[in-house]
């Protein structure tokens, strides 16, 4: 029995039908499903409030989800698309902008496909959320401040020690007939999700893939291997690179390209364009060490049209001036060609309109775990029945983030947190009404 159980305060054990432990968008849609069904739900919560994580994503308009194809949607989650598709198919992105229209919020779909809320804000969708939650015919009960530090398996049953968390109160027990545990991944933890769980679940013998950075930037390696040099960085870092497109290799060796943006950072690159690549970079970093990617500066030319105007004459003309009179090259990607091209290449106009059309950039590490945008590995899947729910662990479900699967950006991985959490919901609901008859 360790420290904190012996020093439990005299604060009376709560009962409860469900115990909910994160209060992100898989947890509140596990709730919403149970108080649905007429299920006692409480939601504890280690942050003042919830949803953190959920409205500073929705700061630059918030992505709900995707109007592609059912089966292309399902396919964005790869190797996990198989396990994945049935929570998708039981609450996809349909049934997503379905939801957000329940709560008065209106979608729409942009250019590329994206679904957002007319107002491209979550916090109007949030608060209503909450008020639903707050005010169903079976309310949803909140526990803000409190964070599970102790307890699990023998405590979503009947004889067992229940759930501890450390409230502003002091330390507080629970006793629960199911638990669902939708603790996020381990990037952002200052919003909450911070990956304390993983030994703990570790501890009690389940399998849980290591947290990896998905969606994430990385540092680059430059061309004297040490980063950008100073002036770069401190001139360039912040600035995107607008119109360029990516070649790059998977663990497999296959061949992908994109076109798109990015942004250069003080030490590396990140941004929309660099996030679809980063789960194949991380997986070759992680095998080899190292990882590349080629970058067309300018994907809408071909490559004799860029030859030659960079073999045109360009007189008294500097090298700079002449690429951006001939070709529109100019700032940032200009003074990439600057940062990692030598002398003689810059001075060759073969090699320099190779390197226009397909320059190495090097990389040597992810951005750490914590500044990623969401997360990779997680609670093996193989851990859980059909319903999410662990199988040494009766009546104890997960959900969300924490769940070994990724998603790329795109509202992919809002989706698939919210439809697993209906899914968990669902499932924990059949598993209290044969276990406990509720």
């Amino acid at each position: 029995m360790s420290h904190l159980t012996e020093q439990t305060t005299s604060l009376n054990p709560l009962a409860v039908d469900v115990a909910i432990i994160g209060g992100g968008p898989a947890g509140l849609m596990a709730a919403e499903v149970l108080s649905a069904k007429g299920v006692s739900v409480h939601v504890f919560d280690a942050m003042p409030s919830v949803g953190r994580k959920f409205l500073l994503a929705g700061k630059g308009g918030l992505n709900l989800t995707h109007a592609e194809p059912v089966e292309a949607f399902v396919a964005r989650f790869g190797e996990r698309s198989s396990d994945v598709a049935g929570w998708l198919l039981h609450f996809g992105a349909e049934q997503v902008r379905a939801w957000a229209q329940g709560l008065g919020v209106d979608t729409f779909v942009g250019s590329s496909g994206r679904v957002f809320p007319a107002e491209m804000k979550a916090a109007p969708l949030l608060r209503a959320w909450l008020h639903r939650l707050r005010h169903a015919q079976t309310p949803v009960q909140f526990h803000m401040r409190h964070r599970w530090v102790e307890g699990l398996g023998t405590g979503a049953g009947p004889g067992g020690q229940g759930l501890l968390f450390e409230s502003p109160r002091g330390l507080f027990r629970v006793h629960a007939k199911a638990v669902v545990l939708a603790l996020g991944g381990g990037s952002w933890s200052r919003l909450g999700s911070d990956g304390r769980w993983v030994a703990r679940l570790q501890a009690q013998g389940i399998e849980v893939a290591p947290l990896l950075p998905a969606n994430c930037g990385f540092d680059v390696m430059g061309r004297a291997g040490l980063g950008w040099t100073d002036y770069f960085a401190d001139k360039f870092a912040g600035q995107a690179f607008k119109t360029v497109a990516m070649q790059w290799l998977d663990a497999q060796g296959i061949s992908h390209y994109r076109q798109g943006e990015f942004v250069a950072t003080a030490t590396g690159v990140e941004g929309s364009l660099v996030y679809s690549a980063s789960k194949d970079l991380r997986e070759v970093l992680m095998r080899n060490g190292t990882a590349s990617f080629n970058l067309d500066l300018l994907p809408d030319r071909s490559q004799a049209f860029v030859q030659a105007e960079v073999a045109h004459p360009k007189g008294s003309r500097s090298l700079s001036s002449h690429l951006k009179s001939r070709l529109g090259l100019a700032g940032i990607k200009t003074a990439l060609l600057y940062e990692l091209l030598d002398a003689p290449t810059l001075n060759d106009p073969a090699a320099l309109a190779k390197a226009i059309k397909a320059l190495p950039l090097s990389l040597r590490q992810t951005r750490p775990l914590d500044e990623a945008i969401s997360t990779a590995g997680g609670v093996a899947l193989g851990e859980m029945n059909a319903q999410l729910m662990l199988r040494a662990l009766p009546g104890v479900f997960c959900a969300g983030e924490m769940l070994d699967w990724e998603a790329p950006t795109g509202g992919y991985l809002l989706t698939a947190s919210l439809a697993s959490g209906a899914w968990v919901g669902t499932g924990a609901a059949s598993w209290l009404k044969l276990s406990h008859s509720i």
